[in-house]
This record gives structure tokens, C-alpha cells and sequence, in this order.
């Protein structure tokens, strides 16, 4: 594998085998990320399908992970012999589908402020290193431009707060 290009944090999205992950904490990670892709595959199939499903996962230490549509309890149900239930009327699933559409929205726009917020972060460290500074709160602020200016701002601020309260802390210990 290559290295990691400076300030990426991963390698990305890879294809791995399909073999046991043999480091179990790399097994956790892998198991806690494939089921998360599995329940939202599961949901996107629910909206556009309006189909009803339930998916149970087991993990290694035996805890029970459940995902349905309407509810796992109520798709399983299904398979004791017991009454379908009746299919959902056009609103609720109308609901269904603007609350998974916002759903996605939402997960857009925290997308798109994390990757403004580090854009923000390299900006300071450009500043920074061209500075020859150690840390980046001893950027000139005048170096920042009006999109990183009140970001750097409220970290400021953040750190005088946790100064205040560890310096009221140590000062009340005494």
C-alpha cells in the first residue's frame, strides 16, 4: 500500500477481500462500518421500494443489531403465521420518503461544512508555517481572509473559555 499523503487522515475507499479481518479491533471497525452501510442500503430500499424489511446481525461477542421497515418487531411477526400488517397509505409513506430526502440533505450539508471547515484548517496552517510559527493561534490575523477569520475567532475564544475554567478549577482545588 502507499503511503498516506500528508494531512489525509485514510487511504480512502479500498476493496478489500473477502476474508476474515484478522486484527480484532480492525474486525470491530470493518463490522461497525459494513453495518452501517447494510442499514443504509436497507432504508433506501424501504423508501424506494416501499418495501418492508427486517435484517438481523449478530456481532462476534453475540449482541443482536436489528434494522426494519416499518420496525423489525413487525416484519418478523410476519413470518409466525400472524396477519400482515396492512400497507402503510400514501402519506406515510409520503413522510417517510421527505424525512429519508431531508435525512440526506442534512448528511450533504455536514458534508459539505466539514470539507469548508478544512479548508479552513489548511489555510491556517499555510499561514502558520509561512510565518514560521509554532502554533496556530499565533497567526496574524490579518493573514486570514473573511471566510476563516471568524472560525479562527471562535477558537480563540474556545481556548480562553478552557483556560478560564481550568485556571477557576485549579484556583477553587486549592
Amino acid at each position: 500500500m502507499a503511503p498516506l499523503d500528508k494531512g489525509k487522515k485514510t487511504k480512502g475507499r479500498q476493496r478489500r477481500e473477502n476474508i476474515r479481518v484478522e486484527n480484532k479491533e480492525s474486525r470491530q471497525v470493518t463490522f461497525s462500518k459494513r453495518k452501517a452501510g447494510l442499514w443504509k442500503k436497507a432504508a433506501e430500499l424501504a423508501v424506494l421500494c416501499r418495501a418492508r424489511l427486517a435484517i438481523v446481525v449478530f456481532s462476534e461477542a453475540g449482541k443482536a443489531f436489528a434494522f426494519g421497515s416499518p420496525s423489525a418487531e413487525a416484519v418478523l411477526g410476519c413470518i409466525d403465521n400472524a396477519p400482515v400488517p396492512a400497507a402503510a397509505d400514501d402519506m406515510e409513506w409520503k413522510a417517510l420518503e421527505a424525512l429519508f430526502r431531508e435525512t440526506e440533505k442534512k448528511s450533504a450539508e455536514v458534508t459539505a461544512e466539514a470539507a469548508r471547515m478544512t479548508a479552513i484548517g489548511k489555510k491556517v496552517q499555510e499561514v502558520q508555517e509561512k510565518a514560521g510559527k509554532q502554533f496556530w493561534w499565533e497567526v496574524d490575523p490579518e493573514e486570514l481572509g473573511e471566510e476563516e477569520l471568524p472560525v479562527f475567532v471562535k477558537a480563540l475564544e474556545r481556548i480562553r473559555d478552557n483556560v478560564r475554567r481550568r485556571a477557576d478549577d485549579r484556583l477553587s482545588a486549592q
